[in-house]
């Protein structure tokens, strides 16, 4: 792999590392400061379960330190685990006028974090500081909940800046509990190095501002051997008002942070392994994938990964950034290691995954032959409603379109599609426009495999001798992946023998550590619509 030329260091450097090694009390708080230019850099992430107590946090600990000593580090972290479902729920009730509901919940958030600061920072001073931290932070969402209340409507600016609490918290404490290891940290709100756009709850990044902020902000605390904690999931306009990246924008935000200081690697920390060959608590034998291509990588993710958030990826595959998934529990293993051409040497399936909660909608029958342009409006009126299709399939014999949607806008979906076509259906007396929401979406994964033969035909016969009948199927442009629908009743079976056909699984052992009780639903993607794990 070509090596990559980093970016210039900026002229808003000498400045921002005057000001890293003027201030006596932020360098108190850091710690000693070491300069270490030449190493390479690596941006760290670690999701709400790796920092989801002090014997979490502890771990995580370890991990920094070991990596400080021969690399430059950027750590992003998550809130602590549950937190942010905790605020979004207190912003809820606010908006429902539930003063007692709202006062119950930040009470418990606030006894969560005071727990794990007395189990970590020892130092009195470095404590007091702490916990005065976190007391205003703590009583600006408080303020603004009580905002909400009086208004009786939750805004989109106010829902971001509650929701994002949860990060400003964590960062503060990794950053004190690093420091008192005797590793030199500060702990950086994203505000100051994500600049984004206005859309609030799915804002992305403006690479350019964000690429100058980060080289200000960032690279002199790196140039002098501080580890930056950033706050995940969060950024801000050009304007300054907060903004967030949308549930599980942490990995984005390391990657985002990444691309703009030209890292060497990304790592992505979680109490997984690494990528999976299938959900393991579907299919027996699944296992961790050692390698595998930012394509395959993505459509994974967008097929229902739940490890790897799908926009995790955009951000170094324009730079060409490796990006590694790992377990925080057990940081001896390799994990998945995600690059942009993956290994030449194993083409073909690699992967498979499934959404259930999903619905197919069939627009079809004797009538639809004579409408003109079904397709292109078919697809102009579910973008029209935003509406994000999964698959499309076409029968060229009946010409009957197939569209898959999460089953939480398939009635939005039909009823603007029955709207475009009232006038030219209106004389037929059938119903045209149907829809299943019994269905789930089974998706192949691998390099190349559409000059690979047999790849089709092996699955379908795997699958008919099983009695798995196929409902629709489409290819991806990208050759990465062949996607079926089938009854949702079949989708496990349909997974445990493409997986088996495929010889995918190995005696390798994987390992899912802190995760016990959790549905299988979990690993990967039941919806669409549903929360993607941090």
């Amino acid at each position: 792999m070509t090596r990559r030329s980093k970016a210039p260091r900026g002229n808003g450097t000498a400045k921002a590392a005057e000001s890293v090694s003027g201030d006596s009390k932020h360098r108190a708080a850091r710690g000693p400061i070491r300069k270490n230019a030449s190493k390479p850099l690596r941006v760290m992430k670690f999701g709400g379960t790796s920092v989801a107590d002090a014997s979490c946090i502890r771990k995580v600990m370890e991990i920094i330190a070991t990596a400080a000593r021969d690399s430059n580090i950027v750590v992003v972290v998550s809130a602590m685990n549950g937190v942010t479902n905790k605020l979004i729920e207190a912003a809820a009730r606010a908006e429902a006028g539930d003063r007692d509901a709202v006062a119950a919940i930040f009470k418990k958030l606030c006894e969560q974090h005071d727990v794990a600061i007395r189990e970590l920072i020892h130092s009195p001073a470095a404590r007091n500081r702490l916990e005065q931290k976190m007391q205003e932070l703590f009583q600006g969402g408080e303020r603004l909940c009580q905002g909400t209340i009086l208004l009786r409507e939750l805004t989109l600016r106010a829902r971001d800046a509650i929701s994002s609490l949860g990060e400003r918290l964590s960062a503060p404490l990794v950053a004190a509990t690093l420091v008192e290891r005797g590793v030199s940290s500060e702990a950086i709100e994203a505000t100051d190095v994500v600049v984004t756009d206005s859309y609030h709850g799915a804002a992305e990044p403006m690479m350019d501002a964000t690429r100058e902020r980060c080289e200000a902000r960032l690279r002199p605390l790196l140039e002098q051997g501080v580890v930056p904690v950033v706050t995940g999931f969060i950024g801000a306009t050009s304007e300054g008002v907060l903004t967030t990246l949308g549930r599980g924008g942490s990995d984005y935000s390391a990657t985002i942070l990444g691309a703009a200081l030209e890292a060497d690697e990304v790592i992505i920390w979680k109490e997984v392994d690494g990528l999976l060959t299938a959900d393991p608590r579907l299919v027996p034998g699944a296992c961790t994938i050692p390698e595998i291509s930012y394509r395959e990588a993505a459509e994974l993710a967008y097929f229902g990964a739940k490890v790897l958030h799908p926009k995790t990826l955009r951000a170094v595959m324009q730079r060409g950034i490796p990006l590694s998934i790992r377990n925080t529990f057990a940081p001896e293993r390799p994990g998945t290691k995600i690059t942009p051409a993956s290994s030449s040497n194993h083409q073909g399936v690699k992967a498979l995954t499934a959404i259930s909660d999903v619905s197919l909608i069939t627009i079809g029958g004797p009538g639809i032959l004579a409408v003109p342009h079904v397709l292109g409006r078919t697809l102009a009126t579910t973008a029209a409603i935003r509406a994000d299709v999964l698959l499309v399939s076409q029968s060229s014999a009946h010409n009957d379109i197939c569209l898959v949607v999460s089953s939480s806008i398939a009635k939005r979906t039909v009823e603007a599609l029955r709207e475009e076509f009232a006038h030219d259906l209106a004389h037929e007396a059938t119903e045209h426009i149907r829809v299943d929401s019994t269905v789930a979406i089974v998706t192949v994964v691998g390099q190349n495999m559409r000059a690979i033969p047999g790849i089709i035909g092996r699955a379908f016969g795997a699958l008919g001798q099983e009695n798995v009948n196929i409902i629709a199927i489409a290819q991806g442009s990208s050759e990465c992946n062949i996607s079926f629908v089938v009854a949702e009743k079949d989708a496990q079976a349909a997974l445990i023998t493409t997986h088996r056909e495929f010889q995918l699984g190995t005696p390798q052992p994987f390992s899912v550590s802190g995760t016990e009780g959790r549905p299988a639903s979990w690993y990967f993607e039941t919806g669409r619509q549903s929360a993607v794990a941090d």
